[in-house]
């Protein structure tokens, strides 16, 4: 589907069919092969994905591989036939002991973007594993001139001398490509790029709101966005998984609900398993990114996030939403109200952590 010349782009949600897509790309690949992900398992479709790399290095691709060392379960050895074919494989920000060592090692590289031959991008909610193949995802394929930006989005983070000190202005400056901008953000208590373009987007909606997050612990600001939008008469729905895979999360979250549903935000609980799917859509607006609706990501996590206008996505989200609403059910306040003393309890005992959820 072609909507603003220059791009052509196809949203994916089944991991299969993403995973497949991806593969199909790779083994085309004549030039290079970048990957920055968070996950990657010794698994089945980690080692598919590790041997195609493979094979496409001895055949003179240039691949370049940067994964978190937090969230992967691998290490350079797993990849060892490549990188004698001339592969670089980074991990990012090995675990270090330090007098803040809590906080630092949550500073995790949580993007997710691939960019092949200057010409194919994706990015993804997606991580390289077994672990999430049956989850709902959101992936964005991209031919055209967005690719460059992206491989600048790689580059940044994977020429990084130190990983704990840089210039944060540099590495979080805006990429602007046509009609697009791309957001970048990067461990930090006042820069937070992507955080500060929703609440813009949420502040300016005049008709509706969608927000699709595996998990939804809203700062503040974006809390007071989501009520004052609703007071203009804005139909704002959030969508998340009814029981996602980080069972805090899914506790603390209470907390937030029933406010926010007086306030006339409606909530939706996907049913058949995670809700990954990670986007924004404010009127004739979208963000796609990799940033969950919470605090972690917005404050301790290296995320990008892909803004446009552009109709035809805009048409892609809005049916894969459809999709998602069609399997899920709406918030039960009569019952969230009822939830008992202990759960509260652990509501609020939870609370101090929220950052690091």
């Amino acid at each position: 589907m072609l909507a603003t010349e220059g791009i052509k782009s196809i949203l994916l949600s089944d991991p299969l069919e993403i995973f497949n897509s991806m593969l199909h790309d790779i083994e085309n690949a004549r030039d290079y092969i970048f990957i920055e992900t968070y996950k990657w398992g010794n698994d089945p479709i980690g080692i598919k994905f590790r041997n195609l790399l493979t094979k496409k290095s001895k055949q003179g691709v240039k691949i370049r591989l940067l994964i978190d060392s937090w969230g992967t379960y691998v290490s350079e050895t797993f990849f060892q036939e490549m990188i004698q074919h001339g592969a670089h494989v980074k991990i990012f920000k090995k675990f270090r002991y330090s007098i803040n060592f809590f906080s630092s090692n949550h500073e995790r590289d949580h993007r997710k973007i691939i960019i092949i031959d200057d010409t194919i991008s994706y990015l993804s909610s997606l991580n390289f594993t077994n672990y999430n193949l049956n989850w709902r995802e959101l992936s964005i394929r991209i031919e055209g001139f967005l690719s460059k930006s992206f491989k600048t989005v790689f580059q940044g983070n994977y020429n990084l001398k130190n990983t704990y000190k840089f210039d944060k202005q540099r590495h979080t400056r805006l990429l602007r490509n046509g009609a697009f901008l791309i957001f970048r953000d990067v461990p930090s208590v006042v820069v937070q790029k992507i955080n500060r373009k929703y609440q813009q987007m949420i502040k300016k909606a005049m008709n509706e709101i969608i927000i699709e997050s595996p998990y939804f612990l809203p700062t503040r600001n974006l809390r007071e966005a989501l009520s004052n939008a609703t007071k203009r008469g804005v139909d704002v729905k959030v969508f998340m998984p009814y029981r996602s895979d980080v069972k805090l999360a899914n506790i603390l979250r209470e907390f937030y609900l029933g406010k926010l549903y007086q306030s006339g935000v409606k909530f939706y609980f996907y049913l058949p398993d995670n809700l990954h799917a990670k986007f924004l859509v404010c009127d004739n607006q979208f963000m796609i990114s990799t940033a969950n609706f919470d605090y972690r990501s917005f404050r301790y996590q290296f995320e990008v996030g892909l803004f446009g206008t552009d109709p035809d996505i805009l048409e892609q989200l809005r049916s894969h939403n459809n999709i998602t609403l069609s399997e899920s059910v709406e918030f039960d306040y009569d019952k969230w109200k009822n939830r008992g003393r202990w759960h509260k309890i652990k509501e609020r005992a939870i609370m101090p952590v929220r950052h690091f959820l």
